[in-house]
């Protein structure tokens, strides 16, 4: 009896290791043949969860790298749905970056999850709920890691395929994108790119249109130079570009399963007027913001496939700003100047731009004060002090200077001594004619002595030239001692430095001009003296008090021009109304006659008009 029982058992066991052999058998089969990634990863956790001692469950979450979401991609057994258990531990594993091991709660050991990181990018996480007789956590942990390998290489491998094909997509684009470049008006680049994509897409026509008052006009159609003879088409097209346009989204009909749901009533209407199996409406965007959409006609038999569809869109977002771009730059430059004043008007009435709203606001507060406040105009220009009377000093003949006794700066009076010259030459000079006169006189006596009346009456004359030239010298000698015409200051000159030196006759030595007697004489620039006239009044201050402002009045204007450091000027005269004890001769600094009160942006704005005026009359024709 027992020998039959063992017997039995026995063969129980052979039928259960034969049962799994088959089991495992299938699943290598169908993970090594899988077609697609959700048949790999389904046969991929069903032996995971045949490696695993005791696993009661498991499941695969998948998704975008980084972002997500995480959906369930593969679950095991394929009856059950993910349980609370395994997503709580797939959620932190995803959080955490790591493994995670959550304690059951009666059901058996607990859960173990594991993120599934590929070039430390995260693309969810696989989770497997151990029975109670299972493998311990750690064991199922370690098993977990192992099998990993072959998400990460479908992954890459997956991961490759898409670059390929965005590569491909992205050349082809370029390609379009190149036709498009090469056209300088917007009729033939819209004419070009919708013929370009006819070809290449394998479209019956292809259109593309432009928002505009929130309708879209059709620019142009495939294979087509005028719309005359469709207007119903255009119409029926523009309403399709709406309905994209308005969802913000690809539009496609016949709409496939998979898809969100999408309103595509007018893409119908139009495919049953042109007779078309499949109509793709695939929206433009520059800067954001909706401009135009480009609608693509296949007639039965050819509908869009998810790859056409992404080369539409990719061809859209290259394409898009590019040609709105030309279309702008091509149109009349009115139209442009006119965008250009509604857009700024629309930014400034409109929501949000506070920078432009404040710039207008304070711009708008400048003109008002420009247009309205007033000021004083006042014409400035460089300035000096000179004497009111100025009496120059000069060598009464040639000589040699023997003392000098003051210096510029140095005060004097009436009849004070400047200098000397060397008068050893006049004394010289003077002897021998005293000499020469006594001599005649001699001749004389005894000229008269002797009744030599002719003789005598040419010696008196020789007599008479003498007393002359003493007389002459006598002058001279008084000369020699240069002394000051009247009260003053020496304005210039400094002979200490030439003692001993010659002079010529006339030449300067000093300037002397009255104390407390002068007057302004200002460069008024030639733009300027327009505004100047006698009488008019203004304020000089000189570098040497700034902070001391001095009163004058215009008193004439000298009409001749002068020249200096590259501008011409005229020299206007103005006399002080009062003077200070500290002012000097030939002082400077800066004069403003007041002219008359004028508004604040004429004076700003004066010298640039008048340069406008005098270039506009010079160029005129």
């Amino acid at each position: 009896m027992s020998g039959s029982a063992e017997a039995e058992q026995g063969q129980s066991r052979e039928s259960a290791t034969s049962s799994v052999a088959v089991l495992d058998q299938s699943l290598w089969t169908q993970f090594h043949g899988a077609g697609s990634a959700q048949d790999f990863v389904r046969a991929w956790l069903g032996l995971q969860c045949r490696h695993i001692p005791g696993a009661a469950a498991a499941a695969v979450v998948l998704g975008e790298p980084e972002t997500g979401p995480f959906t369930p991609a593969a679950t095991w057994p394929r009856s059950e749905e993910v349980s609370a258990e395994a997503r709580l531990a797939v959620d932190r594993a995803i959080e955490q970056g790591q493994g995670v091991a959550i304690s059951g709660a009666g059901r058996g050991p607990g859960t173990v999850a594991h993120p599934v990181m590929v070039d430390g990018r995260l693309y969810g996480a696989v989770a497997v709920t151990l029975a109670a007789q299972g493998a311990a956590p750690a064991e199922a942990m370690r098993q977990l890691q192992w099998g990993i390998g072959w998400l990460e290489a479908l992954l890459r491998r997956e991961q490759g395929a898409s670059d390929a094909a965005l590569h491909d997509r992205t050349e082809r684009a370029l390609a379009i994108l190149a036709v498009v470049l090469e056209q300088r008006r917007f009729r033939s680049a819209a004419s070009a790119l919708v013929t370009t994509l006819a070809a290449r897409l394998d479209c019956d026509q292809v259109a593309i249109g432009f928002r505009r008052r929130k309708r879209s006009r059709v620019a142009a159609l495939s294979h087509a130079s005028g719309f005359g003879r469709k207007m119903n088409v255009v119409r029926d097209i523009g309403h399709a570009m709406d309905e994209a346009l308005d969802q913000n989204d690809i539009v496609l009909y016949p709409q496939p399963g998979h898809w969100d749901y999408r309103v595509t009533r007018m893409h119908e209407e139009l495919a049953d007027a042109q007779k078309a199996g499949s109509v793709l409406t695939v929206p433009l965007q520059a800067n954001g913001d909706l401009v135009g959409a480009i609608t693509f006609e296949r007639p039965k038999g050819r509908p869009f496939d998810e790859e056409t569809v992404e080369l539409a869109d990719t061809v859209a977002s290259m394409v898009g700003p590019v040609i709105t771009e030309i279309r702008k730059n091509d149109r009349m430059l009115l139209t442009k100047a006119a965008e250009v004043v509604w857009n700024q008007v629309t930014a400034i009435l409109g929501p949000r731009y506070i920078g432009r709203k404040l710039a207008t606001v304070a711009a708008a507060v400048l003109i008002w004060l420009a247009l309205t406040v007033t000021g004083d105009f006042e014409v400035a220009a460089p300035a000096k002090l000179e004497g009111a009377i100025q009496r120059t000093v000069v060598a009464p003949f040639e000589g040699y200077i023997q003392s000098a006794t003051v210096r510029a700066g140095e005060t004097v009076d009436e009849g004070e001594l400047l200098a000397t010259l060397n008068d050893q030459d006049l004394l010289l000079e003077r002897l021998r004619w005293q000499t020469s006169r006594r001599q005649r006189e001699i001749e004389f006596d005894r000229a008269l002595a002797e009744g030599e009346r002719a003789e005598a009456s040419i010696i008196r004359s020789q007599i008479a030239q003498a007393d002359a030239q003493l007389a002459l010298i006598d002058a001279q000698v008084e000369r020699t001692r240069i002394v000051a015409p009247f009260d003053g200051i020496v304005v210039s000159g400094d002979l200490s430095q030439s003692i001993g030196g010659s002079v010529a006759r006339g030449e300067e030595l000093f300037k002397v001009a009255p104390v407390g007697d002068y007057r302004v004489v200002i460069e008024v620039d030639e733009a300027d003296l327009a505004e100047i006239a006698p009488g008019q009044t203004g304020q000089l201050r000189l570098a040497a008090q700034p902070d001391a402002p001095l009163g004058f009045t215009v008193t004439a204007i000298t009409p001749v021009a002068s020249q200096a450091d590259g501008r011409n000027f005229f020299r206007v005269e103005a006399a002080l109304d009062g003077s200070d004890a500290w002012l000097r001769p030939s002082m400077e600094g800066v004069a403003r006659v007041s002219i008359d009160e004028r508004l604040v942006v004429e004076i700003w704005t004066r010298r640039m008009v008048n340069w406008l005026r005098l270039a506009t009359w010079q160029w005129r024709p």
